[in-house]
């Protein structure tokens, strides 16, 4: 977000929220509202050393087509790279959060995702995995984490997940594609989610402070629009002032 005021200032955000809604179609604000009904933090994504622009990036466009806003990318060997084509626009409707830079950057990401409250859940057969149609979503919120196409997941995730998640599989291969993967489990869980009476929508504020981001991102000349909108504001608080 482009000018903090609009994070530290409730007013001035609920009033900038009703400045932009006046300047986009009624359509699309239907639409960001409707979006927004569904949006949840409760499950999140985290990518680690993906390398391949196309599964990247359908990752991406199943997590905005599920609802699921933020996703987590670390970047230890690989970059992280978005195909536009494939992503088709959803990245700009996400929040992306990329771990990059220290030593280990997974570790700092489970940290991270920790000390928010979020269980840790390696995509993975495992010893003591569970069949997503058995995973206890109940339990808290969660971070799903998806490994690299040839080697999978980490050692570091593998030794500090609190649990395991896997697909059945029937066939000779034993795994899918990760964009396959996540599309499978993702759709799934939150099918699951949405049948139970579990609330996992977002809180007021983030809500609005979402709905703020998403009607920037759908306003033409928006920097030109907050800078008019900032010198109305102060003009009128300044006059009945005087």
């Amino acid at each position: 977000m482009s000018n903090n005021l609009f994070i530290t200032n409730p007013e001035l955000r609920k009033r900038y929220i009703n400045y932009l809604s006046d300047c986009i179609y009624e359509r699309r604000l239907t639409q960001i509202k409707r979006v927004l009904e569904k949006r949840t933090r409760y499950v999140t994504v985290v990518l680690e050393d993906i390398y391949q622009s196309q599964n990247a990036s359908a990752v991406l466009r199943t997590c905005d087509c599920l609802g699921i806003q933020d996703v987590h990318i670390i970047e230890n060997k690989n970059k992280f790279n978005i195909n536009p084509q494939v992503v088709m626009g959803a990245s700009k409707w996400l929040t992306i959060k990329k771990y990059k830079g220290e030593v280990d950057n997974t570790i700092k990401t489970i940290n991270t995702l920790k000390s928010e409250g979020y269980r840790i859940v390696a995509t993975t057969p495992h010893t003591s995995d569970v069949n997503v149609e058995d995973f206890d979503f109940g339990k808290g919120k969660f971070a799903l984490f998806f490994g690299t196409e040839n080697t999978g997941l980490s050692e570091n995730v593998m030794n500090n997940a609190d649990e395991f998640i896997k697909i059945p599989m029937y066939g000779f291969t034993e795994s899918f594609n990760i964009s396959v993967s996540a599309a499978i489990l993702l759709y799934t869980l939150i099918n699951r989610i949405h049948s139970s009476d579990i609330n996992i929508n977002l809180e007021q504020e983030e809500s609005e402070l979402l709905f703020l981001l998403w009607l920037q991102a759908s306003t033409k000349n928006c920097q030109m629009m907050e800078k008019r909108f900032l010198s109305e504001y102060y003009y009128h608080n300044q006059k009945n002032t005087c």
